[in-house]
């Protein structure tokens, strides 16, 4: 993103010198008769030339500030909560990245509930849903920036109880009242392009504060959408007159809204990421969920797949995933690699690891994670030759010891 500010500051002078000779040639050659329509005619001609630019330099840079260079070896990140960044623990985090290889955190601004993770304004249409946990977060990011921590922005995007409740318009109703999944979790819908503009002003809020990358979450519909898109109550709105199938307008709406993201935040000098489901890099498209991970990977800038081993049923030929991460990894692997080798022009692989137990797998002891098995899933990763990735853990408790270089 950033290589395309350098090239339009060149590109305008040298347009702004092309139209500044035209009118004055113009002014010298035509008569007072004609002046009007010589003026019409630059006004023409720079328009025309104007509609050339590329669309990344139609607008100057935002500049927040703050400098940060992306990690030479690539980004290896971890999860951190706003609780986390604006409290105690924060320092423990900062530890653990100067100890080790990790050089860069995915930090919540608008977290899973559909809060701000930050006061703004009382004044401001986000007032109502923004809390304190990061009392300033601005001096949060000084403090990577003094580290050398590389800052990315977690976006919460269609899972938001908060604004479902106070615009129950936006999200999916049954018998009049807002939907809600087994989890107790509400969605507003892609459908709507008002719930595209809300995401975005918290995007832009995150770029505005310095961080370099806007990660987005829950770019989807609800899981098992496919089964009850009859039955819940919405809006299709700008997709209403399609006649494409239910399983089409999902993956269009929300391929629409990744594509518009990047355009929108293109001024900014951000990369644009988004975190998709691994299975969905194995089929087609996801029916119930709109993701088709080519489409998507397409307008990103950085493909982040979840593809936690304790997610997968069996898959692969792996029966238990969640006590095989090296298989599981290396298997994703091949398909990812695949699938993003056929774009013309690829985004940064950098995946979701798990650094956590899934003791709902298990009706006796847990299956472990520590050392070995993180380590086990990175080495996977570094052997499909990608470089990058992201540790979750959701407490934000990260294993000790591990290697985070494993091939080096």
């Amino acid at each position: 993103m950033r290589k395309y500010i350098k090239v339009a500051m060149a590109t305008i002078l040298i347009l702004l010198s092309m139209n500044i000779l035209v009118i004055q040639v113009a002014a010298e050659e035509e008569s007072d008769n004609n002046t009007r329509t010589a003026k019409l005619h630059e006004i023409k001609q720079f328009s025309e030339l104007s509609y050339t630019l590329p669309e990344k330099i139609k607008r100057f840079g935002f500049d927040s500030g703050l400098t940060f260079n992306y990690p030479e070896d690539g980004v290896k990140g971890m999860y951190v909560t706003g609780n986390s960044a604006g409290g105690s623990r924060f320092e423990t985090l900062l530890n653990l990245t100067e100890s080790t290889d990790l050089n860069a955190m995915v930090i919540d601004v608008k977290e899973d509930h559909g809060y701000l993770t930050f006061k703004v304004d009382d004044d401001s249409p986000y007032a109502s849903i923004s809390k304190n946990y990061m009392s300033n977060p601005r001096e949060v990011l000084e403090v990577l920036e003094e580290k050398e921590i590389y800052p990315i922005a977690r976006v919460v995007v269609f899972k938001d109880n908060e604004l479902a409740k106070a615009r129950p318009e936006l999200s999916f109703k049954e018998n009049g009242k807002v939907w809600k999944n087994g989890k107790g979790e509400s969605f507003v819908s892609p459908f709507q392009k008002e719930v595209w503009e809300y995401n975005l002003e918290i995007a832009k809020m995150a770029a505005e504060l310095g961080f370099q990358e806007i990660q987005f979450d829950y770019v989807r519909f609800p899981e098992g959408f496919e089964k009850r898109d009859e039955d819940l109550e919405y809006s299709l709105g700008d997709y209403e007159e399609s006649d494409m199938s239910g399983i089409k307008k999902r993956v269009e709406a929300v391929t629409d809204f990744v594509k518009y993201a990047r355009e929108e935040l293109s001024s900014y000098d951000v990369d644009v990421s988004v975190d998709i489901f691994g299975y969905a890099a194995t089929i087609e498209e996801a029916p119930g969920i709109g993701q088709n991970f080519s489409k998507i990977s397409d307008n990103v800038d950085v493909i982040s797949s979840m593809i936690y081993p304790s997610h997968w049923t069996p898959y692969f030929g792996i029966d238990k995933p969640d006590t095989e991460p090296y298989k599981l990894v290396q298997e994703y692997m091949k398909v990812e690699n695949k699938v993003l080798g056929a774009l013309e022009d690829s985004p940064t692989s950098r995946p979701w690891i798990q650094d956590f137990e899934a003791p709902w797998l298990y009706s006796g002891a847990t299956f472990q994670y520590g050392k070995n098995e993180v380590e086990a899933q990175i080495k996977a990763i570094n052997e499909a030759g990608v470089n990058e990735f992201l540790l979750w853990n959701a407490g934000n408790t990260y294993t000790e010891g591990v290697d985070y270089t494993p091939l080096d």
